[in-house]
């Protein structure tokens, strides 16, 4: 095992300070990832993509590491496959297991974990953004140093969001949620405010989990065109944009 694996059992308080960027990802098994992008892409090609989004999403975040006080962690889905990650992810990552059934209940009890091994801070980002600007990882962690308790939300154009950053686990973010909708992004900033958390919220951008914003993504990397809906430069992304570059080759 290259990654050591986190136990909330164990907590460290040396970590007090530091806010976990923690990647909500699957093991990257053909068929079991990026399914959605099975037509256009093989399998095959959606799990191999799939990987490169992890490794995108992972180097930005460990180059913002270097740079302030955040640490990348996997919160990895089942359990066993571990090993899958070897070679993925760069030094320093660490790995803790996905808990619950529905994704509402793993996203809570992921942050929940996070908190108890110690971390003053927690995102959650999801696994299929690999064009997220580090600058908005870095306004979410810098919002999350500052006093007082508040959330941080990152919305996706499709209604949803690609991360949600937090000082504590607040269960009402996750419950009664409308998972995998158009309004998953408005039903949460409405726990939100009902709760009568600050609520931040950081750039727009998007998911890539379909033929459609796939194809955003091969413009944004391959053609230079940066998105008509985003405000800022997104990430290079090169495993990603080595990935479609190769895939334009081979048709």
């Amino acid at each position: 095992m290259l990654y050591p694996i986190l136990d909330p059992n164990c907590p460290d308080p040396s970590s007090n300070s530091i806010c976990a960027l923690a990647i909500m990802a699957k093991a990257p098994r053909p068929g079991r990832v990026k399914t959605r992008l099975s037509p256009p892409l093989s399998s095959e090609q959606a799990a191999a993509l799939n990987t490169c989004f992890l490794r995108d999403t992972t180097v930005n975040i460990a180059e913002l590491a270097e740079e302030t006080a955040c640490a990348g962690v996997i919160s990895y889905t089942p359990i066993g496959d571990e090993a899958l990650f070897d070679g993925l992810l760069p030094a320093g990552y660490r790995l803790i297991p996905q808990r619950g059934d529905g994704f509402g209940e793993r996203l809570l009890t992921t942050a929940q974990d996070l908190f108890q091994c110690g971390f003053g801070s927690v995102c959650l980002i999801d696994s299929d953004s690999p064009t997220v600007p580090k600058k908005a990882f870095a306004m979410a962690v810098d919002a999350l140093q500052q006093p007082g308790d508040r959330v941080v939300l990152g919305p996706s154009q499709d209604g949803g969001y690609y991360l949600i950053g937090m000082k504590h686990a607040h269960a009402a973010m996750f419950e009664n949620i409308s998972w995998s909708t158009d309004s998953v992004l408005s039903e949460t900033r409405k726990a939100i405010q009902s709760s009568g958390v600050e609520l931040m919220t950081l750039p727009l951008w998007y998911d890539v989990d379909d033929a459609a914003t796939l194809a955003v993504l091969r413009s944004e990397l391959i053609d230079g065109l940066q998105p008509a809906f985003t405000s800022l430069p997104g990430y290079t992304a090169e495993y990603s944009r080595k990935f479609l570059r190769d895939l334009d080759g081979s048709v």
